[in-house]
């Protein structure tokens, strides 16, 4: 699989890497599989899927033991990246920025994970009760101590949530300068798809002219843009989607048309081609910098999405996915 670089130290990755997410929580089909989810991760790094995202929240901590299963294996194999930030509440999520929560926090996922050294730390969200300088001094502070090799942020910011006349990610991009100040950043991580390119007007841009890794969370709009789902299907309680937006039986049907432009341009490229290794294509075609990293808990998926890779998407394709019709469907 093609190389892609992050940050100044210039780690290399394979250039789709794999959520795992999926194997624990957020979707409706996650029910802890164990085996079929470690041997999904496996699949990845054998076709070169090296980048392996996680987070301590996910579960909660569930999912970095089991990515720390087989990272006690293969442990040269992979790149780790996890994140910080994010504690599971009675009732919800709730942020924690404090250095000393930090500190204990990271020291719990290294035991979760079975290494002596996380590649990419990530804040997950800034807690608005702590200033982010102080968090991003302490996760530097951790870079020198050698328990973690790059910084990265997360910068997940809802659909519609920002100020009228702002910008999509401006406050992201004002805290990417704040934080840059006190120690590089190596990676940012948000949101982008062909339904959702807005990190491509200010954020991407900001990557690109530092060098910083950009790792494309949900490249597939949450499995809509695999073509995979029925508008109206309807999704259980715990499933992420029962309440987003975009996932109503009416916008769903409203929304057909972009993945029927994705499976346009699959068809133009052979029969085994397929709308999401298209759509992860277009991600990869913004820029040298860009890593989607995919969701995936089963080998076919982490297998398909793999061969994404080697999809070289022509400037009619890309002009023609330009033209998709805008989503429907947001927070507001």
């Amino acid at each position: 699989m093609e190389r892609r670089t992050i940050g100044a130290g210039a780690r290399a990755v394979g250039a789709v890497g794999l959520g795992c997410m999926p194997m624990s929580c957020s979707y409706s089909a996650s029910r802890q599989r164990g085996q079929t989810s470690l041997r999904a991760v496996h699949r990845a790094l054998d076709l070169g899927s090296t980048l392996l995202d996680t987070a301590d929240v996910y579960g909660p901590f569930t999912n970095e033991l089991l990515v720390g299963r087989v990272l006690k294996e293969r442990r040269a194999d992979a790149f780790v990246a996890t994140k910080v930030g994010l504690l599971a509440g009675d009732q919800h999520i709730v942020a924690n920025g404090r250095p000393g929560y930090v500190r204990r926090a990271c020291d719990a996922s290294l035991r979760r994970l079975q290494t002596d050294v996380i590649d990419l730390y990530q804040l997950h969200r800034p807690d608005p009760e702590v200033p982010v300088e102080e968090t991003w001094g302490a996760m530097a502070e951790l870079v020198r101590a050698g328990k973690v090799r790059a910084l990265g942020l997360c910068a997940l910011e809802a659909h519609g949530r920002r100020r009228p006349g702002t910008l999509p990610y401006d406050g992201a991009v004002r805290r990417l300068e704040r934080v840059q100040q006190v120690f590089p950043v190596s990676a940012v991580q948000a949101e982008l798809s062909v339904w959702s390119p807005e990190a491509l007007v200010a954020l991407l841009p900001w990557c690109a002219a530092r060098g910083v890794g950009f790792l494309a969370a949900m490249p597939l709009g949450n499995g809509f843009l695999t073509g995979t789902l029925t508008p109206g299907q309807g999704f259980e309680p715990d499933d992420v989607r029962a309440r987003h937006p975009r996932f109503t039986a009416e916008m769903m049907a409203a929304n057909q048309p972009i993945v029927a432009g994705l499976r346009r341009v699959a068809a133009r490229h052979g029969e085994q081609v397929t709308a999401a290794q298209v759509a992860l294509a277009w991600v990869l075609a913004q820029g040298p910098q860009v890593i989607p990293v995919p969701g995936a808990e089963q080998e076919r998926w982490v297998t398909e999405n793999a061969g994404a890779a080697r999809l070289r998407l022509t400037a009619r394709d890309l002009a023609e996915l330009g033209r998709l019709p805008a989503a429907r469907g947001s927070w507001d």
